[in-house]
C-alpha cells in the first residue's frame, strides 16, 4: 500500500509540487498555453497554481470539471514519480479561489437562513471539493450544522438545526 503524503515532511511536498510542476509545465508546453507556475505548501499539502495566460480559464472547463480532472492527473503523475500517494492540490487561473469565496458565501448564507426558519436546506450535488468548503463555512454558524447525502456525481450538502 502506497504511503501518504499525510505523515510525509515539508521537504517531501515540496518535492511533490515540484513533480507536478513539471508534468503540468510539459502540458502546458504540448498545448502551447502561456503560464506561469507557483508552488507552495499549506495545511499539509502541496499547492499549484497556474496563472497567467488566457487559454488557461479551457483547463477549468464548465464547473471546474477539466481541472478536477486534470489534478487527478498530475496526482497520478506524482504518485508513479514519488511511490507516494498525494493530496495536491491545483488551482488554474484563480478558478478554485473564486469558488471557494462563492461557496463559503453561500454556505454562510445557508446556515443563517436554516437558523432563521429552521427549515433544513439541500443543496445542488457538488464535488468533494465544493462540499468541503460548504461544511466549513456552516461549521462557523453557531446553532446549525451539515453533512453529505448521496452518492457520487450526485452527492449533496444538507444543512439543518441542530437540535
Amino acid at each position: 500500500m502506497p504511503k501518504t503524503a499525510e505523515s510525509g515532511s515539508e521537504d517531501q511536498l515540496i518535492k511533490e509540487g515540484d513533480i507536478a510542476g513539471d508534468y503540468l509545465e510539459r502540458l502546458l508546453d504540448i498545448l502551447d498555453y502561456d503560464g506561469d507556475i507557483d508552488l507552495d505548501v499549506e495545511a499539509g499539502r502541496a499547492i499549484v497554481s497556474i496563472d497567467g495566460g488566457e487559454d488557461l480559464v479551457k483547463l477549468v472547463g464548465d464547473r471546474g470539471q477539466a481541472l478536477e480532472s486534470l489534478q487527478e492527473l498530475t496526482r497520478l503523475a506524482v504518485q508513479q514519480a514519488s511511490g507516494n500517494r498525494s493530496r495536491l492540490m491545483l488551482d488554474i487561473a484563480g478558478w478554485r479561489q473564486s469558488r471557494r469565496d462563492e461557496l463559503t458565501e453561500l454556505g454562510t448564507r445557508t446556515a443563517q437562513e436554516v437558523k432563521d426558519s429552521g427549515q433544513s436546506v439541500r443543496l445542488r450535488p457538488m464535488t468533494p471539493f465544493e462540499r468541503k468548503v460548504v461544511h466549513d463555512a456552516v461549521a462557523a454558524v453557531k446553532g446549525v450544522s451539515s453533512e453529505s447525502e448521496g452518492e457520487e456525481p450526485r452527492r449533496q450538502v444538507v444543512v439543518f438545526r441542530d437540535k
